[in-house]
């Protein structure tokens, strides 16, 4: 639904782990904060957030998109390293958890993507990205966030 991303107005800081190899069998994970804001755009149609890494000296943004013809959102990635990311994940939240998919690829190698949104409440909530090679039959997860709310 149109407003199933507003709980993430606003400010926030983060705790970001991230696999430190992608795809290739690794366990071990590095740890990083992030600072977000986030606002709504398009009367509620969308929201923007901007996701800073100071310690790693680079910046995200996503912008989320609201279609209610298919009763889902499209999210798209952009980072101030290599730009945005096409194409978009797309899904909806059922039950309190969002799961937003899509084909992509990585290093050369097509993969599936997800993004799973959890654990919300007014003062936190999660978000994990995880990668599959083989269609969606088995899945790594590769980041993590937690995320709590300022101010």
């Amino acid at each position: 639904m149109k407003t199933d991303f507003d709980f993430f107005i606003g400010t926030w800081n983060s705790r970001q782990r991230r696999l430190r190899k992608v795809l290739a069998g690794c366990a071990e994970w590095d740890e990083f904060p992030g600072v977000t804001r986030c606002w709504s755009v398009l009367d509620g149609g969308g929201n923007v957030d901007d996701l800073r890494f100071p310690t790693l000296g680079y910046s995200g943004l996503t912008v989320r998109l609201w279609d209610e013809q298919r009763d889902e959102w499209s999210l798209y990635w952009a980072n101030s390293r290599t730009g945005l990311a096409l194409p978009p994940q797309v899904g909806r939240f059922t039950d309190g958890v969002g799961i937003f998919t899509g084909d992509d690829e990585y290093e050369g190698r097509p993969i599936r993507v997800v993004y799973r949104w959890s654990d919300i409440t007014a003062r936190s909530c999660r978000w994990e990205q995880a990668f599959s090679v083989d269609g969606g039959t088995t899945w790594e997860t590769n980041w993590i966030a937690e995320f709590e709310r300022t101010g």
